[in-house]
């Protein structure tokens, strides 16, 4: 029963204000300076140990977008690959049923001998869970940055962007059973980065009840080169 309602309360949610949309650029360009000046801090991220770590950007996003997070856990010592499929523009990019995708990981698993792990921003986290689903043997864990796949995605401020993008309809069948999926728990460990000063999406639809979860305070835009999340990130891979 407790469960139950809290389904009901996530799918209740409204989007984050007006203001924490409006202020989302700034915020995310004052997360880059942040960046420049906890330089120092960066460097007493513990160590890692060569596993293979794919990065899955956001919606509209590419590999780009993630550059700084790449640079900062192959420093660390990870093997640090982009997803490789251009725009993530949904299922344009992936595949209905995530096949493009699966073929990525599977050739990193073939190639390195041993599961990967998966980073997902915002859409890629979705993608990132359901890839999980599908094949846990080949995916070590999943990490989400500020993914909203734990209630509905009218609790946020871009899912009129994501139909027209990506072309799928959040009333599509399909649609609807993806999103499902993403939100069952996974047959692997799972984190959950997420953010109550989101702009875009809900913070509370980023996480689910009983999983691990690591709050941070941010904007939705370039939460993947804040500090705060580039660290936890490396605790989480380091197992702290």
């Amino acid at each position: 029963m407790v469960q139950d309602l809290a389904v009901q309360d996530l799918a209740a949610l409204p989007p984050p204000s007006r203001f924490l949309y409006a202020t989302e650029v700034p915020r995310g360009l004052f997360g880059l300076a942040e960046l420049l000046a906890a330089r120092t801090r960066l460097k007493t991220a513990p160590r890692g140990d060569r596993r293979p770590v794919m990065i899955l950007p956001g919606l509209v996003n590419t590999d780009r977008s993630n550059a700084l997070l790449q640079r900062f856990l192959r420093t660390l010592g990870y093997r640090v690959d982009g997803w490789g499929l251009g725009r993530n523009l949904g299922t344009k990019a992936i595949g209905r049923e995530g096949e493009v995708l699966m073929e990525r990981i599977a050739a990193l698993h073939t190639e390195t001998g041993a599961p990967v792990t998966l980073i997902g921003v915002s859409l890629g986290g979705i993608m990132a869970r359901i890839a999980a689903h599908r094949a846990p043997d080949l995916v070590r864990e999943v990490v989400t940055i500020s993914s909203p796949y734990a209630g509905s995605a009218r609790a946020t401020n871009v899912w009129r962007q994501f139909e027209f993008f990506t072309g799928d309809r959040l009333d599509d069948e399909h649609v609807v059973a993806q999103a499902a999926l993403a939100a069952t728990p996974l047959p692997v460990p799972e984190t959950a980065i997420w953010s109550r000063s989101d702009g875009l999406v809900a913070g509370e639809i980023c996480h689910a009840p009983g999983s691990r979860s690591i709050e941070v305070r941010s904007s939705h835009l370039g939460v993947q080169w804040r500090a705060e999340v580039m660290l936890a990130v490396a605790g989480i891979l380091a197992g702290t």
